[in-house]
């Protein structure tokens, strides 16, 4: 499928292509799953968003005008079941942070820096609802400023705003509760 360009790919899949439709799945499913996963902290919810969302997708692809990347098009539906389950649920929080344990610290030294990881999910966590959004797309799940602008349906410099409120929230709370920045 490499040789097809990702809208005549979209085209062969809707046309019923079992190949095409095999590669938009695997191609899309770790980067939806990844993010449902750290939005609603929960494994299975997280298959159910994502199956969801690829739903959705076969239920559009057919038509499919590509005003926007498929996979912008796919985290924005993601994004939206994740809030619409939080709405429900009244919560939005996000999944662990990535963890970079080196192999060589001692007990108590992991424990320490898994202690600071939960300090700072709990932080970010406690962020307003759309700064967490922002920052989990584009500091955790590593997406561009453009990205996760189109993700979020805003402009870049909301976006950009939206960061640097998030950030500013996340260092005064985290010295605030632990007199010093994780």
């Amino acid at each position: 499928m490499s040789a097809l360009s990702e809208l005549d790919e979209i085209r062969a899949a809707a046309a019923g292509n079992r190949l095409a439709q095999s590669a938009l799945v695997a191609r899309h499913t770790p980067k939806v799953y990844a993010l449902a996963r750290r939005l609603v902290r929960d494994e299975a919810l997280a298959e159910d968003i994502t199956q969801e969302a690829f739903l959705r997708m076969w239920k559009v692809l057919e038509g499919w005008e590509p005003r926007a990347k498929l996979s912008t098009w796919l985290y924005r539906v993601t994004l939206n079941l994740c809030r619409d389950l939080g709405r429900k649920r009244r919560e939005t929080t996000v999944d662990e942070l990535p963890e970079q344990i080196d192999g060589n610290l001692r007990p108590d030294e992991l424990a320490e820096q898994k202690e600071r990881l939960t300090v700072l999910q709990d932080a970010i966590e406690a962020l307003p609802p759309r700064q967490c959004e922002a920052l989990t797309l584009c500091g955790i799940e590593e997406h561009t400023n453009i990205e996760a602008a189109e993700i979020l349906e805003i402009s870049v410099e909301a976006l950009e705003s939206l960061l640097a409120r998030a950030r500013r929230k996340l260092r005064a709370n985290l010295l605030d509760k632990h007199g010093a920045v994780v």
